[in-house]
Formats: structure tokens, sequence, C-alpha cells
């Protein structure tokens, strides 16, 4: 299994993106909104910012989302599993 990298756990909800990625922008607004409702913190990592080795995991994968630490969603992310994730 996949070391989890350190900047995964910034914040109760982390995500992945890059400058520009019209996905990341709407992942981002998703994010934004069930955080705020839910009450926990959200942190946003930009791909041009980590290493290499997790640059080459998750480039094809952006946005990238982590709850907790762990991989959640990529591409876009759904509400209600991400509100699902965070009541869990």
């Amino acid at each position: 299994m996949k070391e989890i990298p350190a900047w995964a756990g910034k914040a109760r909800v982390v995500m992945l993106g890059r400058p520009g990625c019209h996905l990341c922008e709407d992942a981002w607004s998703v994010i934004g909104r069930v955080a705020d409702e839910l009450g926990v913190d959200r942190a946003e990592e930009s791909l041009e910012a980590v290493s290499e080795a997790d640059r080459e995991e998750y480039w094809d994968k952006i946005p990238v989302t982590f709850v907790d630490g762990r991989r959640h969603d990529f591409w876009r992310v759904s509400e209600e599993r991400l509100r699902s994730a965070l009541k869990g």
C-alpha cells in the first residue's frame, strides 16, 4: 500500500489540484460548501508543490480529494459521498 503523503493530512479535507483546472474549481466549490456546513477544516495543495513521486502518482487524477489523510475521490467530488465520509 502506498504511503500517505504528509501534505494530505494538512486538514480534514485536502484537495490536490493545479492552477487553471476547471475540475479543480468545481471540486473546491463542493468541498467548501460541505466543509463549511459541517464545520470541518479544508486545505488546497498544488500539484506543483508536491514531490515528483506524488506528481507522477496524481497528475492524471486531479483534482484528488483526501479525507482524514486518505484518498477519497478524484476527477470530481460527489457531495453525497463527501458528506458521508465526513459524518462517518
